[in-house]
């Protein structure tokens, strides 16, 4: 979508006023608050468009704008904008921690096939891999206990997508959560972490729809302590 312009707003809950956060050229989106309503870390592939691109970047734009996407955070009011990584490949879908002191997100490789989760500190410091299962990996958000994180996966298929949990460290092999035939994602915990929220579509046809389901916080944690090493 080269030329396509995509802007953060917030919205007040009481009016449904809207105010404008960014003004940069591309695609800014996937945004989110951090727990205390500081600050908002988004997706944005501003860079290929605020500089003079190589022939070969160029030919990228064309091709796949989404090659130039990198984390920013902001503060609520749109001020401070800082970029967090800079990495070939799309990075975004990024959530902070429950006590705001890491990012997680998702990020793509060079070709756009494969894509892995990582943390960061909100300062971009202290970037690291979390998974590795040569497949796409994305839409992590970490339970809010902080001592793990739920994402998605298609290591069993390309069109199999299964919800996994793993620890925040990475240290071992995520566990299947899910168990059904085509798309299982976009997994989100309730503020008590005692439900999950997620998108499927167990239920037919090819649109996905939400599910709802009681989540055994002990039982996680047992199942990632039985986990082998990765």
């Amino acid at each position: 979508m080269p030329g396509t312009t995509i802007r953060n707003y917030a919205a007040s809950e009481g009016t449904g006023d809207l105010t404008r956060l960014t003004d940069a050229r591309g695609y800014d989106a996937e945004a989110s608050y951090s727990p205390d309503g500081e600050w908002i870390v988004f997706s944005s592939m501003r860079d290929a468009y605020g500089r003079t691109l190589t022939a070969s970047e160029q030919r990228q734009l064309d091709i796949d704008p989404s090659y130039f996407a990198e984390i920013y955070i902001m503060r609520a009011d749109g001020s401070d904008q800082r970029r967090l990584t800079d990495v070939v490949g799309y990075d975004g879908g990024p959530f902070f921690s429950p006590d705001g002191t890491q990012i997680v997100w998702r990020r793509f490789d060079a070709e756009g096939l494969i894509a892995d989760v990582w943390m960061m500190q909100p300062d971009g410091t202290d970037a690291r891999q979390i998974t590795d299962f040569a497949a796409m990996s994305w839409a992590p958000y970490i339970h809010p206990s902080g001592e793990y994180l739920l994402f998605a996966s298609n290591k069993l298929g390309f069109e199999n997508f299964e919800v996994y949990m793993v620890d925040v460290g990475g240290t071992k092999e995520p566990v299947r959560v899910t168990y059904s035939d085509g798309f299982d994602g976009l997994p989100v915990p309730s503020p008590d972490g005692t439900r999950l929220a997620w998108t499927s579509s167990r239920g037919g046809g090819r649109e996905g729809q939400l599910f709802l389901a009681d989540w055994n916080h002990e039982g996680a944690l047992a199942a990632l302590r039985s986990a082998p090493l990765r």
